[in-house]
Protein backbone atom coordinates (compact mmCIF):
# COMPACT_ATOMS: atom_id res chain seq x y z
CA UNK A 1 0.00 0.00 0.00
CA UNK A 2 1.34 3.34 -1.21
CA UNK A 3 -1.15 6.40 -2.02
CA UNK A 4 -0.52 9.39 -2.25
CA UNK A 5 -3.08 12.10 -2.21
CA UNK A 6 -2.44 15.70 -3.45
CA UNK A 7 -5.34 18.45 -1.38
CA UNK A 8 -6.59 21.76 -2.40
CA UNK A 9 -9.75 23.40 -0.94
CA UNK A 10 -11.59 26.36 -0.06
CA UNK A 11 -9.79 28.18 -3.22
CA UNK A 12 -12.37 31.30 -3.47
CA UNK A 13 -11.69 32.23 -6.63
CA UNK A 14 -12.98 35.75 -6.82
CA UNK A 15 -12.71 39.48 -4.81
CA UNK A 16 -10.59 40.15 -1.79
CA UNK A 17 -12.34 40.07 1.41
CA UNK A 18 -11.55 41.23 4.71
CA UNK A 19 -10.15 37.41 5.49
CA UNK A 20 -9.70 35.79 1.93
CA UNK A 21 -7.50 36.83 -0.50
CA UNK A 22 -9.68 35.65 -3.72
CA UNK A 23 -7.98 37.43 -6.67
CA UNK A 24 -4.58 35.53 -5.92
CA UNK A 25 -6.37 32.37 -6.31
CA UNK A 26 -5.20 31.69 -9.88
CA UNK A 27 -2.01 32.32 -9.14
CA UNK A 28 -1.51 30.06 -5.91
CA UNK A 29 -3.53 27.41 -8.36
CA UNK A 30 -0.36 27.90 -10.67
CA UNK A 31 1.91 26.95 -7.58
CA UNK A 32 -0.19 24.13 -7.35
CA UNK A 33 0.54 22.71 -10.06
CA UNK A 34 3.93 22.81 -9.51
CA UNK A 35 3.42 21.32 -5.90
CA UNK A 36 1.78 18.23 -7.59
CA UNK A 37 4.12 17.81 -10.48
CA UNK A 38 6.96 17.59 -8.19
CA UNK A 39 5.30 15.48 -5.59
CA UNK A 40 3.89 13.04 -8.19
CA UNK A 41 0.42 11.55 -6.41
CA UNK A 42 -1.49 9.51 -7.59
CA UNK A 43 -4.85 11.64 -7.36
CA UNK A 44 -5.59 14.66 -6.40
CA UNK A 45 -8.70 16.45 -4.56
CA UNK A 46 -10.62 19.76 -4.62
CA UNK A 47 -12.65 19.50 -1.55
CA UNK A 48 -15.03 22.68 -2.75
CA UNK A 49 -15.89 25.91 -2.21
CA UNK A 50 -13.30 27.05 -5.45
CA UNK A 51 -15.36 30.61 -5.85
CA UNK A 52 -16.36 33.18 -3.22
CA UNK A 53 -20.23 33.67 -4.72
CA UNK A 54 -21.72 36.68 -6.09
CA UNK A 55 -24.04 36.14 -8.64
CA UNK A 56 -25.19 33.34 -11.22
CA UNK A 57 -23.62 34.70 -13.98
CA UNK A 58 -20.39 36.19 -12.19
CA UNK A 59 -20.17 32.57 -10.59
CA UNK A 60 -20.60 30.41 -13.45
CA UNK A 61 -17.40 32.53 -15.18
CA UNK A 62 -15.07 32.34 -11.84
CA UNK A 63 -16.07 28.72 -12.15
CA UNK A 64 -14.75 28.43 -15.60
CA UNK A 65 -11.60 30.30 -14.29
CA UNK A 66 -10.81 27.91 -12.00
CA UNK A 67 -11.42 24.45 -13.83
CA UNK A 68 -9.17 26.23 -16.66
CA UNK A 69 -6.28 26.24 -14.12
CA UNK A 70 -6.48 22.92 -13.29
CA UNK A 71 -6.17 21.48 -16.69
CA UNK A 72 -2.46 21.13 -16.49
CA UNK A 73 -2.91 19.50 -13.08
CA UNK A 74 -5.48 16.67 -14.80
CA UNK A 75 -1.94 16.22 -17.20
CA UNK A 76 -0.59 15.28 -14.19
CA UNK A 77 -3.07 12.66 -12.20
CA UNK A 78 -6.94 12.42 -11.62
CA UNK A 79 -8.56 14.99 -9.95
CA UNK A 80 -11.64 14.54 -8.44
CA UNK A 81 -13.99 17.19 -7.15
CA UNK A 82 -16.26 18.07 -4.42
CA UNK A 83 -18.77 20.88 -4.44
CA UNK A 84 -18.61 23.17 -1.25
CA UNK A 85 -21.69 25.64 -0.18
CA UNK A 86 -19.84 28.67 -1.95
CA UNK A 87 -19.85 26.32 -5.50
CA UNK A 88 -23.84 25.91 -4.69
CA UNK A 89 -25.15 29.10 -3.71
CA UNK A 90 -26.02 29.65 -6.99
CA UNK A 91 -25.10 26.70 -8.91
CA UNK A 92 -26.33 23.80 -9.30
CA UNK A 93 -24.76 19.96 -9.29
CA UNK A 94 -25.36 19.54 -12.88
CA UNK A 95 -24.07 23.63 -13.32
CA UNK A 96 -20.86 22.28 -11.94
CA UNK A 97 -20.52 19.14 -13.34
CA UNK A 98 -20.91 20.41 -17.25
CA UNK A 99 -17.87 22.88 -16.37
CA UNK A 100 -15.57 20.21 -14.17
CA UNK A 101 -16.54 17.80 -16.75
CA UNK A 102 -17.11 15.16 -14.00
CA UNK A 103 -19.82 13.81 -12.21
CA UNK A 104 -20.36 15.44 -8.76
CA UNK A 105 -22.20 12.67 -7.18
CA UNK A 106 -21.28 10.42 -4.38
CA UNK A 107 -18.69 7.64 -6.02
CA UNK A 108 -15.90 5.39 -4.37
CA UNK A 109 -12.64 4.74 -6.29
CA UNK A 110 -10.57 1.97 -5.56
CA UNK A 111 -6.55 2.89 -5.55
CA UNK A 112 -3.61 1.55 -4.47
CA UNK A 113 -5.16 -0.51 -1.68
CA UNK A 114 -7.71 2.18 -0.17
CA UNK A 115 -11.03 2.74 -0.80
CA UNK A 116 -11.10 6.64 -1.65
CA UNK A 117 -14.87 7.39 -0.81
CA UNK A 118 -15.53 11.08 -2.26
CA UNK A 119 -18.96 11.65 -0.22
CA UNK A 120 -20.54 14.16 -2.02
CA UNK A 121 -23.50 15.16 0.52
CA UNK A 122 -25.58 17.91 -0.33
CA UNK A 123 -23.86 21.60 0.71
CA UNK A 124 -26.80 23.81 0.35
CA UNK A 125 -27.04 26.08 3.01
CA UNK A 126 -30.29 27.60 4.09
CA UNK A 127 -30.36 30.56 6.02
CA UNK A 128 -30.43 30.84 9.13
CA UNK A 129 -31.14 27.06 9.61
CA UNK A 130 -27.51 25.87 7.91
CA UNK A 131 -26.26 22.68 6.25
CA UNK A 132 -29.09 19.57 5.93
CA UNK A 133 -28.03 16.14 4.97
CA UNK A 134 -30.33 14.20 2.90
CA UNK A 135 -31.30 10.90 4.76
CA UNK A 136 -30.54 9.24 1.26
CA UNK A 137 -26.60 10.47 1.35
CA UNK A 138 -26.71 8.74 4.66
CA UNK A 139 -27.94 5.64 3.90
CA UNK A 140 -25.25 5.73 0.74
CA UNK A 141 -22.28 6.40 3.42
CA UNK A 142 -23.65 3.40 5.53
CA UNK A 143 -24.00 0.89 2.66
CA UNK A 144 -20.60 2.32 2.02
CA UNK A 145 -18.90 1.06 5.11
CA UNK A 146 -21.04 -1.96 5.37
CA UNK A 147 -19.38 -3.19 2.22
CA UNK A 148 -16.00 -2.04 3.08
CA UNK A 149 -13.12 -4.63 2.69
CA UNK A 150 -9.97 -2.36 2.46
CA UNK A 151 -9.07 0.85 4.62
CA UNK A 152 -11.26 4.16 3.58
CA UNK A 153 -10.70 7.68 3.23
CA UNK A 154 -13.90 9.94 3.31
CA UNK A 155 -13.83 12.97 1.79
CA UNK A 156 -15.87 15.37 2.28
CA UNK A 157 -16.74 19.38 2.07
CA UNK A 158 -18.69 19.63 5.34
CA UNK A 159 -16.21 18.39 8.46
CA UNK A 160 -18.07 15.09 10.11
CA UNK A 161 -16.55 15.22 13.35
CA UNK A 162 -18.81 18.36 14.66
CA UNK A 163 -15.52 19.28 16.60
CA UNK A 164 -15.35 22.56 18.77
CA UNK A 165 -14.95 25.75 16.74
CA UNK A 166 -13.44 27.78 19.55
CA UNK A 167 -11.06 30.56 18.04
CA UNK A 168 -12.37 29.62 14.73
CA UNK A 169 -12.68 33.43 12.87
CA UNK A 170 -16.14 32.11 11.30
CA UNK A 171 -17.57 30.09 13.53
CA UNK A 172 -17.04 30.27 17.15
CA UNK A 173 -20.30 32.27 17.13
CA UNK A 174 -21.92 30.30 14.50
CA UNK A 175 -20.96 26.60 15.05
CA UNK A 176 -24.49 25.44 13.49
CA UNK A 177 -22.71 26.40 10.19
CA UNK A 178 -19.53 24.52 10.57
CA UNK A 179 -21.13 20.78 9.89
CA UNK A 180 -24.80 19.00 9.48
CA UNK A 181 -26.84 18.95 12.35
CA UNK A 182 -27.12 15.26 11.48
CA UNK A 183 -23.47 14.63 12.57
CA UNK A 184 -24.30 12.33 15.40
CA UNK A 185 -26.03 10.10 12.93
CA UNK A 186 -23.34 10.34 10.63
CA UNK A 187 -20.73 9.34 13.17
CA UNK A 188 -23.16 6.43 14.35
CA UNK A 189 -22.40 5.09 11.05
CA UNK A 190 -19.12 5.92 10.86
CA UNK A 191 -18.89 3.79 14.41
CA UNK A 192 -20.09 0.97 12.80
CA UNK A 193 -16.58 0.99 10.41
CA UNK A 194 -14.58 -2.66 10.96
CA UNK A 195 -11.40 -1.31 8.68
CA UNK A 196 -9.08 1.52 9.17
CA UNK A 197 -11.23 5.03 8.29
CA UNK A 198 -9.57 8.13 8.29
CA UNK A 199 -12.20 11.47 7.23
CA UNK A 200 -10.87 14.59 5.30
CA UNK A 201 -12.76 18.00 5.18
CA UNK A 202 -12.44 21.55 4.28
CA UNK A 203 -15.11 24.64 4.30
CA UNK A 204 -13.82 25.43 7.97
CA UNK A 205 -10.43 27.41 7.23
CA UNK A 206 -8.10 25.85 9.55
CA UNK A 207 -5.62 22.55 9.97
CA UNK A 208 -7.05 20.29 12.46
CA UNK A 209 -6.90 16.98 13.74
CA UNK A 210 -10.09 15.30 15.85
CA UNK A 211 -10.32 12.13 16.76
CA UNK A 212 -13.58 10.43 17.80
CA UNK A 213 -13.76 6.37 18.13
CA UNK A 214 -10.32 6.14 17.36
CA UNK A 215 -11.59 7.71 13.71
CA UNK A 216 -9.11 10.53 12.98
CA UNK A 217 -11.10 13.90 11.34
CA UNK A 218 -8.53 16.49 9.50
CA UNK A 219 -9.50 19.44 8.07
CA UNK A 220 -7.30 21.02 5.83
CA UNK A 221 -6.79 25.44 6.02
CA UNK A 222 -7.97 27.32 2.49
CA UNK A 223 -5.84 28.38 -0.42
CA UNK A 224 -6.77 32.04 -0.12
CA UNK A 225 -7.26 32.10 3.77
CA UNK A 226 -5.63 35.70 5.33
CA UNK A 227 -7.09 35.89 9.16
CA UNK A 228 -4.34 33.56 10.79
CA UNK A 229 -1.76 35.81 9.47
CA UNK A 230 -0.57 38.31 12.35
CA UNK A 231 0.93 41.64 11.65
CA UNK A 232 4.35 40.27 12.35
CA UNK A 233 4.23 37.56 9.97
CA UNK A 234 2.32 39.87 7.14
CA UNK A 235 -1.38 40.19 7.29
CA UNK A 236 -3.09 40.27 4.25
CA UNK A 237 -1.34 37.95 2.41
CA UNK A 238 -3.08 34.27 1.87
CA UNK A 239 -2.06 30.98 3.39
CA UNK A 240 -1.21 28.76 0.13
CA UNK A 241 -1.87 25.64 2.03
CA UNK A 242 -1.63 22.61 0.33
CA UNK A 243 -1.79 19.37 1.78
CA UNK A 244 -0.07 15.73 0.96
CA UNK A 245 -1.83 13.12 2.34
CA UNK A 246 0.25 9.71 2.44
CA UNK A 247 -0.92 6.21 3.50
CA UNK A 248 1.70 3.42 3.83
CA UNK A 249 0.94 -0.34 5.08
CA UNK A 250 1.99 1.12 8.16
CA UNK A 251 0.91 4.80 8.74
CA UNK A 252 -0.64 8.19 7.72
CA UNK A 253 1.76 11.04 7.03
CA UNK A 254 -0.97 14.40 6.84
CA UNK A 255 0.91 17.73 6.07
CA UNK A 256 -0.21 20.99 5.02
CA UNK A 257 2.33 23.00 3.57
CA UNK A 258 2.25 27.45 3.07
CA UNK A 259 2.12 29.67 5.93
CA UNK A 260 -0.16 28.09 7.85
CA UNK A 261 2.09 24.55 8.08
CA UNK A 262 0.56 21.25 9.59
CA UNK A 263 2.01 17.92 9.85
CA UNK A 264 0.35 15.06 11.39
CA UNK A 265 1.50 11.21 11.41
CA UNK A 266 -0.82 8.41 12.60
CA UNK A 267 -0.61 4.46 12.82
CA UNK A 268 -2.44 3.52 10.30
CA UNK A 269 -3.93 0.38 12.26
CA UNK A 270 -4.66 1.92 15.62
CA UNK A 271 -7.96 3.74 13.32
CA UNK A 272 -8.98 0.20 13.37
CA UNK A 273 -9.74 0.78 17.09
CA UNK A 274 -13.22 1.94 18.36
CA UNK A 275 -13.68 3.31 21.71
CA UNK A 276 -16.14 2.21 24.49
CA UNK A 277 -19.39 4.36 23.79
CA UNK A 278 -19.16 7.12 26.31
CA UNK A 279 -20.32 6.92 29.74
CA UNK A 280 -23.71 8.64 31.23
CA UNK A 281 -24.11 11.46 33.61
CA UNK A 282 -22.08 10.86 36.55
CA UNK A 283 -25.53 12.15 38.37
CA UNK A 284 -27.51 9.60 36.85
CA UNK A 285 -24.86 6.55 37.40
CA UNK A 286 -25.10 5.70 41.56
CA UNK A 287 -26.40 7.29 44.73
CA UNK A 288 -23.44 9.14 45.99
CA UNK A 289 -25.12 9.91 49.56
CA UNK A 290 -22.51 6.97 50.35
CA UNK A 291 -19.54 8.53 49.13
CA UNK A 292 -20.05 11.99 50.61
CA UNK A 293 -20.79 10.19 53.91
CA UNK A 294 -17.37 8.47 53.39
CA UNK A 295 -15.79 11.78 52.58
CA UNK A 296 -17.21 13.55 56.02
CA UNK A 297 -16.10 10.67 58.07
CA UNK A 298 -12.74 10.97 56.76
CA UNK A 299 -12.80 14.40 57.15
CA UNK A 300 -14.07 14.71 60.54
CA UNK A 301 -11.30 11.83 61.48
CA UNK A 302 -8.88 14.14 59.98
CA UNK A 303 -9.88 17.23 62.05
CA UNK A 304 -10.31 14.87 65.54
CA UNK A 305 -6.25 13.90 65.12
CA UNK A 306 -5.53 17.73 65.07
Amino acid sequence: MNLKIAIVTDIHHGKDSASKKGESALTLMAAFASFVADNKPDLVLDLGDRISDMDPETDLELEREVNAAFVPIRELAPVFHICGNHDRDFLSVAQNEEIFGQTLRNQVHDVEGIRVVLWRADTVISRPLGFNCPDSDIAWLAEVIAAADRPLLIASHVPLSGHSQIGNYYFQRNPEYSTYPQGERIREVLRASKVPTVCLAGHVHWNTLTTIDGIPHLSQQSLTESFVMSAESGAGKPCGSFGLLHFTADTIDYQVLGADAFRCILPLAQTERRWYPPMGNFSELADHSERQARIAAFQSQAQAAQ
